[in-house]
């Protein structure tokens, strides 16, 4: 029994041998030092390879295209819209837009707003010029060209949109007030491409700070724009009347109430004062019949019509239509 337990001893003692030969050559590795919190572990570079001037120029232009493809189809749609290549099938571009792409029927105009909003950041930006061959991009960054921006918008730093809902917000801006809003919104989301609310938020710090003053006055008629307002869903388009001038918005009479909008989301029909006075008249006989509790859905349905003309006057249509309701209703002149 004496000779296996040597046996079992030498192994041992060999395999300490050996952790101890690996622990201290590990330890020589690390540091000369004995006590291992102060140990330096020094460790190889990891080398980064560097692109080509070539592949470069490849990556900045696959990058655009990824950016302009939304944009793209803005541009698209602007062709179909004004050259009527809908007309064989359908009868309006919204319709068409909807049958053939499933577009609601604003969705294709934000659509072509953001390609010029798109466009106009191209040209802004240094190297930004863009033409019409698809080897644009690889020249834009190889070109060298500079431009009274470069100071914010560096070479082949461009930052650019990906979606129509970023340039939503600046979409009716001028566009060396859309490209200051652009670059002012990527700084704020870190360099890199900013959300819809992150621009907004940008340009109603700008409305704020300058303060345009509120030239509306009562009595004036305007036009409802919903933009990025929630609250104004489904009064886009709206006309509405004046009764209330605030600092940074206005009371306005619509078909179906009041509501207070900031001056934002309205716009002048630069109407004549007679032709003012017209829209008040026709508001006012739409009041008059919205009182009335039981009024119909048809009855509703065309008073929602004329709420929404881009006209100061009523057609002979309109006006027999109007006239038959408040004759149904027993309103007189």
């Amino acid at each position: 029994m004496a000779k296996p337990s040597s046996r079992r001893k030498k192994a041992t003692s060999a395999a300490e041998i050996n952790s101890k030969s690996l622990s201290n050559s590990a330890n020589e590795d690390i540091s000369v030092e004995e006590n291992p919190s102060t140990a330096t572990i020094t460790l190889s570079a990891v080398e980064v390879e560097e692109l080509t001037d070539e592949e470069q120029s490849d990556r900045l232009h696959l990058e655009r295209r990824v950016e302009r493809a939304v944009f793209e189809a803005g541009k698209a749609l602007m062709e179909l819209r004004d050259r009527r290549l809908y007309r064989s099938t359908h009868s309006t571009f919204e319709e068409y837009c909807k049958d053939r792409f499933g577009f609601q029927r604003r969705h294709p105009y934000r659509l072509i707003e953001a390609s010029a909003v798109f466009d106009n950041l191209m040209k802004m930006c240094p190297n930004g010029t863009q033409t019409e061959t698809e080897s644009s991009d690889a020249e834009i960054y190889s070109s060298g060209t500079q431009t009274e921006n470069e100071e914010m918008c560096p070479i082949g730093t461009q930052i650019l949109p990906t979606s129509e809902r970023q340039v939503r917000p600046i979409t009716k801006l001028e566009p060396q007030q859309q490209w200051e809003v652009w670059q002012t919104a990527v700084e704020e989301a870190g360099g890199k491409v900013p959300s819809a609310r992150v621009v907004g938020d940008v340009v109603q710090r700008i409305m704020e700070r300058t303060k345009v003053p509120n030239t509306y006055q009562i009595g004036e008629v305007c036009q409802i724009l919903v933009k990025e307002n929630p609250e104004l869903r489904g009064k886009g388009g709206c006309w509405g009347i004046v009764n209330h001038v605030g600092e940074f918005s206005c009371t306005v009479k619509t078909w179906d109430g009041e509501y207070t909008i900031g001056l934002q989301h309205l716009k002048s029909f630069n109407y004549l004062p007679q032709e003012c006075g017209q829209m008040q008249q026709i508001s006012d006989r739409i009041s008059i019949l919205r009182e009335n509790e039981n009024l119909e859905e048809a009855a509703r349905a065309v008073l929602k019509h004329l709420g929404e003309l881009k006209r100061p006057y009523l057609t002979a249509v309109e006006e027999k239509l109007l006239g038959v309701i408040e004759q149904e209703y027993g309103i007189t002149d």
